[in-house]
Parts: structure tokens; C-alpha cells; sequence
């Protein structure tokens, strides 16, 4: 229930695919998923943890991609054109 009281303050399901490069091997870029309820377009949280991951880990970030949609939306309606039934 609490998500449902987020989702009704503006918040929208973002997530972000963060590239980074290996602290190791620096050459190699590994691919990071995150996923959270955030605020568009100025991401708060998302700037968060990327203010975390520059701060305190050691993989150098390369590009981060971002898709946001609202949870709570008008549903989407289709009328089927045909109906085939088959015994």
C-alpha cells in the first residue's frame, strides 16, 4: 500500500542502466540495473545513487541510460477484431 501512496505524489517508476568500467580491467565496461521510484525530470534519487557510486565505488561510470513511466495510468483498451474457438 505504501507504493500506492508514492505513485499518487508524482513519483514514477525509473530505471536506469548504468555502464561502468571495470576497476581492474578499465578497458572492460559491465552493465548495472537500477530500479526505483523517482521523481521526473529531475531524478532525486537517481542523483543520489549516482552521488553514491562516484563517492564510494571504485568503478568509473561510462553512461547511464534512463527510462521513467507512470505506474498509475488510463488502461489501454482494444476491441478484438475476431473470435476463433477451437474445440
Amino acid at each position: 500500500m505504501a507504493n500506492l501512496s508514492v505513485q499518487f505524489n508524482d513519483y514514477r517508476l525509473t530505471t536506469a542502466e548504468i555502464l561502468y568500467h571495470l576497476p581492474d580491467h578499465p578497458a572492460l565496461l559491465q552493465s548495472f540495473i537500477w530500479q526505483n521510484y523517482d521523481i521526473a525530470p529531475r531524478y532525486p534519487e537517481l542523483r543520489r545513487f549516482l552521488d553514491f557510486w562516484t563517492h564510494q565505488i571504485e568503478g568509473k561510470l561510462h553512461s547511464v541510460i534512463l527510462a521513467s513511466r507512470g505506474v498509475i495510468s488510463a488502461a489501454d483498451i482494444g476491441y478484438a477484431g475476431a473470435e476463433f474457438r477451437l474445440h
